[in-house]
Parts: structure tokens; sequence; C-alpha cells
């Protein structure tokens, strides 16, 4: 079985719900069953939202030196729980002689598969939407995807990082009136793409409220399966 290795710290309770989503998706009858992980909890990566905004400093350094440490550690293929730190994705992989799977790629493939033709909501940081980092993905697959308003867009951004700082009794009903803002503009499944939002999903009635896909979830399983352990199915 091939072991994992987990470019984390993005932050680190997102690192931990992808952690616990890998073991929750494997099907496992011994501890043996279960896929090798090597996690870096790298909380030293600078914000990847800041610079893309051109307000921080560069996150490239931090993220290679990790990526290089976990393949020196015998990491066979590496992951990355930040769906912005995806726009640095060719970066990383040029620096390094194991595979780096895509979170972006993998959620765009989901929706193509079950959602086509659907018109796509996107969730994430102002760094990815600013970054475009699904939207190139969705543009070339010729997906039709709507991102939210500025208001809209800052109530995401107040939600992740309230996350971050470990503050959770949110108030949501401003980011549930731009989910109905977005419907009503044609969206009929959203990418949730930002690991802190991922981690919101279950702590809030995102299901009652929108469908969805988990760019986390995906990636989780979509480990599973590189590394030769089985899935588990419901």
């Amino acid at each position: 079985m091939k072991t994992i290795g987990i470019i984390g710290g993005m932050g680190p309770l997102a690192t931990v719900k992808l952690f616990e989503k890998i073991v929750l998706n494997t099907s496992a009858s011994s501890d043996q069953d279960h896929p090798p992980i090597l996690i870096d909890n790298n909380t030293r990566i600078p914000d990847r939202t800041q610079f893309v905004l051109g307000t921080g400093r560069d996150p490239r350094p931090e993220l290679i030196k990790s990526a290089k440490k976990l393949e020196k550690m015998g990491a066979d293929f590496l992951i990355m729980p930040c769906n912005n730190a995806h726009y640095f994705y060719e970066d990383i992989v040029k620096e390094i002689n194991i595979p780096l799977l895509s979170m972006i790629e993998a959620a765009v493939e989901k929706v193509k598969t079950e959602y086509k033709n659907e018109k796509v909501g996107i969730l994430g940081t102002d760094g990815t939407i600013m970054g475009k980092v699904y939207q190139r993905v969705l543009e070339r697959e010729k997906i039709d995807y709507l991102v939210p308003s500025i208001e809209g867009q800052r109530e995401v951004m107040k939600l992740i990082y309230n996350i971050k700082m470990g503050i959770y009794d949110n108030e949501l009903e401003n980011l549930y009136r731009e989910f109905i803002n977005m419907k009503n503009d044609g969206v009929q499944v959203f990418i949730i793409g930002c690991t802190e939002l991922s981690v919101a999903v279950d702590m809030y009635e995102f299901k009652e409220k929108i469908k969805y896909v988990d760019a986390l979830e995906i990636l989780a399983k979509k480990a599973i399966i590189e590394a030769g352990a089985k899935l588990y199915k419901k």
C-alpha cells in the first residue's frame, strides 16, 4: 500500500478533517487495512489569499519545503487540504519527484460526472476566487459557473476566518441569503472550495440549504484509492 503525504497546516483543523475523512472513508477490518499517512502540519506557510491579493508573503518556499520533507520521509504521493494553495500547484510539482493529487481537478471531475450541464456556484476564499483556481478548470471543461456577489463573498470570508480563529458560534443568515440569490441566478450545485468551509458543512445545516460537492471529501476518497486501500461505501 502506498504512503500518503499531507501538506497540512492550512489550517490545522482542515488538516485534521482531511485525516479523519480518509480514515472514515476507508473500508477496513484492522489497523493494517488503512493507508499509512505522513502529515506535515506546517503552520508557517503564509496566508495564500493575502499573497494572491498582493498583500502578503510568498507561501511557495514553505509549500515546497513541506512537499520535499514529506517526499524524503517516504511519501509515495502528496495531497494538500487547501484549495487556494492549488494556485501554486505547478510551482510545487516541478520541485518534487512524486505526484501531487489536485483537489481542484478531482472536484471538477465529480461535477462533470455527476452534475453534467448544471450551473456551478464556487464557494472559496478571496484568493481562490480572484486567483481563478476553479474558474480555469471549469472553463476548460465548458462548465457554467457563478461566484458570490461582493457582499456574499464578504460573508463567505467571515465564516472561513472565524473557523480559522476557532469561532464556531456564527450567524449565517446573510450567507444563506446569498445561497438563495445564487440559486435564483441559476446555480444548481455548489463546490465547497475551501477546507474551512468543508469543516463548516459538518457543523451547520448546509445540506438543508444547498446541493454541493465537498472538495475535501472528494480528495480524501481519491487518496484512498490512489494508496491502494478500499473505499468504504455506505
